[in-house]
């Protein structure tokens, strides 16, 4: 079952989350926030697996909230997808560098809402949406390479190609296609470079590599 805490201050949108998420068999609302500060203590007492997280609440914005969960060894386990009423709300950008596993806008599809929810409970990230790409391509932007290049070192040449195509925004599937591997076994790989990078999830090995001029905004492989 995953287990998923809400944040938002306006009742109505969580109500309507709540009757969404609790109406699949595999997913369960835990709690609900209406603030970052309450948010961070409701994760604290549930060890919920996903936060659903608005930008701008009070008393701790989703920011503020995104950066107390990742910054917390007790909470390493919970995944944050930040949900905005703005696809370029400029907050988001700075969430996702703040660790958040990605975002989704209030209007999206029910469908995909809670796609995104099994995506980031299952380490996934919300990375081949183009919005989100486009946002981390934002971030990079005004990045210069500061990651040590030796840590990547560590990396095997076909897990260098794979770190590769997660920078470029590649799923599994679309991974193993490029590189004629079976979705599972790039999964593999893409867990074992974030051991090998103490990555939290894969937003994280897509920073590491734009901070270790591995990949550069707008980079794309060849087919």
């Amino acid at each position: 079952m995953i287990r998923v805490v809400l944040a938002d201050d306006h009742q109505l949108v969580r109500a309507g989350f709540r009757a969404l998420l609790d109406s699949e068999p595999d997913i369960e609302v835990v709690a609900e926030a209406s603030g970052g500060r309450d948010l961070v203590a409701s994760l604290r007492r549930t060890r919920a697996d996903v936060a659903l997280v608005d930008i701008r609440m009070p008393d701790g914005d989703g920011l503020w909230a995104t950066e107390q969960i990742t910054a917390d060894p007790a909470l390493a386990a919970v995944r944050v997808v930040i949900v905005t009423t703005f696809e370029l709300d400029e907050y988001v950008t700075r969430a996702i560098l703040a660790g958040a596993s990605g975002f989704l806008v209030k209007d999206t599809e029910p469908a995909d809402l809670i796609r995104a929810v099994r995506v980031v409970a299952g380490g996934d990230a919300l990375l081949s949406p183009g919005i989100t790409r486009r946002l981390i391509e934002r971030a990079a932007a005004g990045m210069r390479p500061t990651a040590d290049a030796r840590a990547l070192d560590a990396l095997t040449e076909r897990e260098t190609d794979v770190l590769r195509l997660v920078a470029e925004g590649l799923t599994n599937e679309e991974i193993g296609a490029r590189l004629h591997l079976s979705p599972l076994t790039a999964k593999t790989h893409v867990s074992r470079i974030m051991q090998k990078l103490h990555a939290r999830d894969r937003v994280r090995l897509v920073i590491l590599a734009y901070e270790a001029g591995l990949a550069t905004p707008g980079w794309h492989t060849s087919p």
